[in-house]
């Protein structure tokens, strides 16, 4: 995969779209124009939320993994299970047989991302109750929601809470666990088990503090049915070191409910969030301290990389959660132990810059100038939002319009308007006679009319 500030493991197989419009009408940030009847991405706006593969009726849009022959490249491979994994399947499989036949796939270790959520809860906690940032305080651990906020809502980007995700943070320790037992750092490969796009993007795009330490993605589409396969073959199932409140991080509250005494507030699905974020910027919401914001509906296990429906995944995982004890006081001692061993967890930083796709211009006076070209142009278009012209909405089109990149007649409604103006415009002209030659009577010859009607 190439590496790129704007790298986006979302992507589109251009044969196989039709030009449908339906991606252009969920796109939350519109990032997707259709021109000349093919779905184009604006890589600046993309969020690699995944909205688009999931209602493309032609599998046109797709998310670029990695292979799992990657795994080869490595001594020793270990898998790290994103928790929404085990909501995937049915109850009676327990998380300890999904992590045995993940080491029947070939990982040498699985070392739980649940384990590490337990971790960034007990860090976000303590970040929480020393804190003068503003609130509410937004949690970092949905890269489609981070990089929503870069897009439309920068302002706010001082609430992010700057603590690793568990995705991050079990990666580290995953290679700090492996280098005590004595693997050389280049020896070790390191794969995360993703229910989305957004985290691939997070593993791969170019950031300022540091590297990832995920060396390869595999998502839960990949590794589902070959898991089912590998599941009548396990013998002895590994024991779980997670909590039940890490296992319920893989579903919509989960992040929430593992913080004690703190006010929070849950939202999943990305329009939604961007509802949410809305009324943050406007001033509201100040009395919640912890915002849990899930662009997939249901949390992580309504990724657009999941199999299974996220509401029985919910309940699934709700399940699997019961299944494994809450995290005691010695396993809080335990946390606290590691936190202070590892400063990353309190040296943490937010992810990324504003990247403002939707500036019009640089030049203050040059875009106010546009803004008003704009809404004089977004006030002659109908209104109706059709989507017939390749853009979302009239807005898109108008501002498409003012940035050259589109033209007023790529509005169905316009143009039948220009074309009737038009053919009136034809048929006026067709019944105009030049003036020099009058009407046809006064142009007979002398005389004419008397040979017409004969002289007796």
């Amino acid at each position: 995969m190439d590496v790129g500030s704007y790298f986006h493991s979302v992507r589109l197989e251009v044969e196989k779209c039709r030009g449908c419009t339906n991606c252009i009408r969920h796109c939350p940030t519109e990032a997707i124009r259709v021109r000349e009847g093919k779905a184009r991405i604006i890589e600046e706006r993309c969020i690699d939320c995944g909205e688009c593969i999931r209602v493309c009726p032609n599998q046109a849009k797709i998310a670029v993994s990695d292979s799992p022959d990657k795994l080869k490249e490595f001594k020793y491979t270990m898998a790290l299970p994103a928790p929404s994994l085990y909501g995937q399947f049915p109850e009676k499989v327990s998380i300890g047989t999904v992590h045995a036949a993940l080491l029947k796939l070939g990982f040498d270790r699985v070392f739980e991302v649940a384990y590490a959520a337990d971790l960034i809860s007990a860090a976000t906690q303590a970040y929480i109750a020393g804190a003068r940032s503003p609130k509410p305080l937004i949690s970092q651990a949905c890269p489609a929601v981070v990089s929503l906020i870069q897009v439309r809502f920068p302002l706010l980007l001082s609430h992010l809470i700057p603590i690793a995700s568990p995705m991050d943070a079990a990666a580290r320790l995953a290679k700090a666990e492996a280098a005590a037992a004595g693997f050389k750092p280049e020896d070790v490969g390191v794969f995360f088990i993703s229910p989305c796009p957004a985290k691939i993007t997070a593993v791969r795009r170019l950031r300022p503090d540091a590297a990832s330490h995920v060396d390869g993605v595999l998502t839960i589409r990949q590794v589902y049915g070959e898991i089912r396969k590998m599941l009548p073959t396990v013998v002895r199932e590994l024991p779980v070191k997670a909590s039940a409140a890490g296992v319920g991080w893989g579903r919509s509250g989960g992040e929430a409910t593992a913080l004690e005494k703190v006010n929070t507030l849950v939202v999943d699905g990305i329009h939604n969030v961007i509802s949410v974020l809305a009324e943050v910027e406007m001033g509201h919401l100040a009395e919640i301290d912890f915002l849990e914001c899930q662009a997939c509906t249901g949390g992580c296990v309504g990724g657009a990389l999941t199999v299974t429906n996220p509401h029985l995944a919910m309940a699934r995982l709700k399940h699997q959660a019961g299944t494994v004890k809450r995290a005691g006081r010695e396993q809080q001692e335990e946390y606290r132990r590691l936190l202070d061993r590892y400063d990353w967890f309190k040296l943490g930083s937010i992810t990324g810059q504003p990247r403002q796709p939707f500036s019009l211009d640089r030049d203050v006076a040059t875009a106010i100038s546009k803004l008003e070209m704009l809404e004089k142009t977004l006030a002659s278009l109908p209104g109706l939002d059709c989507g017939s012209c390749g853009a979302p909405t009239c807005r898109a089109l108008a501002e498409d319009i003012v940035q050259g990149l589109s033209l007023e007649t790529d509005c169905v409604f316009k143009l039948r308007e220009k074309v009737s103006k038009l053919a009136k415009e034809v048929m006026e002209l067709a019944s105009l006679v030049p003036p020099a030659m009058g009407s046809a009577r006064e142009h007979k010859p002398a005389g004419e009319d008397e040979n017409e009607h004969g002289t007796g």
